[in-house]
């Protein structure tokens, strides 16, 4: 048989030579294959009809029902115009509104007559609006027969040349219509009854054209479920290959390093969770295979302490130990810490960042090469190929998130030894304080075994977190200056960093400026994630030093900033962001001995899921009951 999913596009009714080099381009789509798993971004209900006085500006796309009481015609100017029909169905009046082509698109409509109106509905003068808005006649629709509509995500380049979603959606339904045989299924059948799942023939038409809800979330259950099957697979597979080639370093030994850390420069007594993954570490040294191994801990857990104490028996045993953290900031602080742990302990800690050059970086490198550095602080920096080890035993990559699998493996094959042969590479401990579900990191890190700090140090005040709407400002300011008087200082975040058409946030430039006119007698700074590298970390530090008092950000501050002298965190909008990305940036406070404060600011109309969230964050400070 004829393996119809390597077909050329071409031979879809409706894509032709310049069609399909555009799909070739824009998508990478070249098969018919290629065009069968590119899946809707979303789906309407179009068996559903919305009277006017229940529309909100929240709606996605809509449809309504009733007739044109009139149609009102406005000049724009060099002979064009402007539209707008007033349009009821008895509960209320919207405007539907035409620019472009508007006397070709009104022409054949009448006043009286009942219509079926699919748009977005927006709110302007006071009344709701349709722009361009899809019509037919209601007698010539069969509202149980519409279902859902699809929709696809296309280019600018592909709008303009007319492959709208639409025009997706009807090449789609023309290739499903020419694939008369079932489509192959690809996992093991008792699988898939086993979970009751529907089969891959009736996932795929689905997907694309489901009647109802229930046929969509059907469809993408089982082809999620498909995809992280074979990713887990995948990991799986990686890992046992590891295994197979290559044995971990045997630290058997604990010696004056660890010994003399633990009994005379440990800050506080470990508790019980850092002892249990000490342990689980410990056991994995001595195992004789590498150790890859996903730590898991709240803000302020103790994960940087458990790493450095795993370092210091890699130093024991005679060998190296890199930390890699994701930007320059967290890699100076992880040195500062590590280096007030370890006060007049003779172990030599070196910085390596993008910043470092000249004499100072040559300097490193040499010591890296002889041995005489022995622990490693730096960024993606440690991984270019000029940094070489003499006997790399032990890394460390904190927020594993913001790396990938590939880096990983690059840092730790500085130690690997030459293909074929089956001796010792570097243990690896991955630090995340992203509260991830057991069973997701598992997902997530098929080939990583998981470690928990799930309790944190005695006498840390946990942070208290308030929902305040954003009509209660005045409250809101003045508990800032209150703060900054006291000599704290406080992060305000936004959602975005410049205007979305489709959502109507507070934009951070205008904030920013805001911000000033309110706090003029306060010292202020912004960082966003369109600055470059270089004046974000300058702008970071002035912080981090204390020069500034209020610092205005995006989510770019949302890993491993630690200012103890911040107590107060408010998140703008707070409606926006997800639980994780709520709970980290509340980890970005409550780092020093006074009592913190995390305000979620959001408007008063609030949907029961995001009431939920909020009500979630002021509830609870831990991470693996969020997650």
């Amino acid at each position: 048989m004829i393996d119809i999913f390597q077909q050329d596009i071409m031979y879809v009714p409706g894509v032709g030579p310049h069609r399909k080099e555009l799909l070739k381009k824009e998508l990478g789509i070249e098969t018919f294959g290629d065009l069968l798993e590119y899946y809707p971004y979303k789906y309407v209900d179009r068996s559903k009809i919305y009277h006017i006085n229940e529309l909100n500006g929240e709606m996605p796309f809509v449809q309504i029902m009733g007739e044109f009481v009139d149609f009102e015609e406005f000049s724009m100017g060099a002979r064009k115009k402007r539209i707008v029909a007033h349009f009821t169905d008895g509960t209320g009046y919207v405007d539907i509104v035409w620019f472009a082509r508007a006397q070709q698109l009104t022409k054949n409509l009448k006043v009286a007559t009942q219509y079926i109106i699919f748009g977005k509905p927006t709110m302007y003068g006071g009344r709701y609006q349709f722009v361009h808005p899809e019509i037919d006649l209601a007698k010539d629709v069969e509202l149980s027969t519409m279902g859902m509509q699809p929709y696809y995500n296309t280019t600018e380049k592909m709008k303009k040349a007319g492959m709208t979603s639409h025009a997706m959606e009807k090449i789609t339904k023309s290739m499903l219509e020419r694939i008369q045989q079932e489509i192959p299924e690809t996992l093991p059948p008792f699988i898939v009854n086993r979970l009751r799942m529907v089969t891959r023939d009736t996932a795929l038409r689905h997907i694309h054209y489901p009647k109802n809800a229930d046929e969509m979330s059907h469809a993408s259950q089982r082809l999620k479920f498909e995809e992280l099957f074979y990713v887990q697979l995948n990991i799986l597979r990686y890992a046992s290959d590891q295994r197979r080639k290559y044995s971990g370093f045997v630290f058997t030994r604990v010696g004056e390093m660890f010994n003399t850390f633990y009994h005379s420069h440990l800050p506080f007594s470990l508790t019980d969770a850092q002892k249990r993954v000490i342990r689980e570490i410990r056991t994995d040294m001595v195992s004789g295979r590498q150790m890859n191994r996903l730590l898991q801990g709240d803000v302020g857990s103790g994960k940087t302490l458990v790493a450095l104490m795993s370092m210091l028996i890699a130093i024991d045993n005679n060998y190296q130990a890199c930390i890699m953290a994701p930007t320059e900031i967290l890699a100076e602080q992880h040195l500062a810490t590590i280096k007030a742990f370890l006060g007049d302990m003779p172990v030599r800690v070196e910085l390596l960042t993008g910043m470092v050059k000249g004499k100072k970086r040559k300097e490193i490198l040499e010591g890296l090469t002889t041995g005489e550095v022995q622990i490693l602080v730096g960024t993606h920096a440690v991984i270019e190929d000029t940094v070489q080890f003499a006997r790399l035993g032990f890394v460390v990559v904190d927020e594993q998130h913001r790396f990938g699998v590939a880096q990983r493996a690059k840092l730790w094959s500085k130690a690997a030894p030459e293909e074929g042969k089956k001796t010792g590479i570097p243990h690896v401990l991955v630090m995340t304080a992203t509260p991830i579900p057991r069973t997701l990191a598992m997902t997530l890190y098929g080939d990583l075994d998981v470690s928990v700090i799930d309790e944190l140090p005695p006498g840390r005040k946990p942070v208290h977190t308030v929902h305040k709407y954003e009509d209660q400002t005045t409250s809101l300011y003045n508990g800032i200056r209150q703060q900054v008087r006291q000599g704290r200082q406080v992060y305000i975040v936004f959602p975005l960093i410049k205007e979305s058409e489709k959502m109507d946030l507070q934009n951070l430039e205008e904030g920013f400026c805001r911000l000033c006119e309110v706090f003029s007698d306060m010292r202020l700074s912004k960082v966003h994630g369109q600055m470059k590298s270089a004046e974000k970390e300058a702008e970071m530090q002035r912080f981090v030093k204390g020069e500034t008092q209020i610092l205005v950000a995006t989510t770019v501050i949302e890993v491993g900033v630690n200012v103890p002298n911040a107590s107060v965190m408010v998140i703008l909008n707070a409606e926006r962001f997800g639980l994780s990305q709520l709970h980290q940036l509340r980890g970005r406070v409550g780092r020093g001995a006074d009592q913190s404060y995390c305000i979620l600011v959001t408007k008063r109309a609030l949907t029961s899921d995001t009431r939920k969230r909020i009500d979630i964050m002021c509830d609870t400070n831990d991470g693996f009951r969020i997650a």
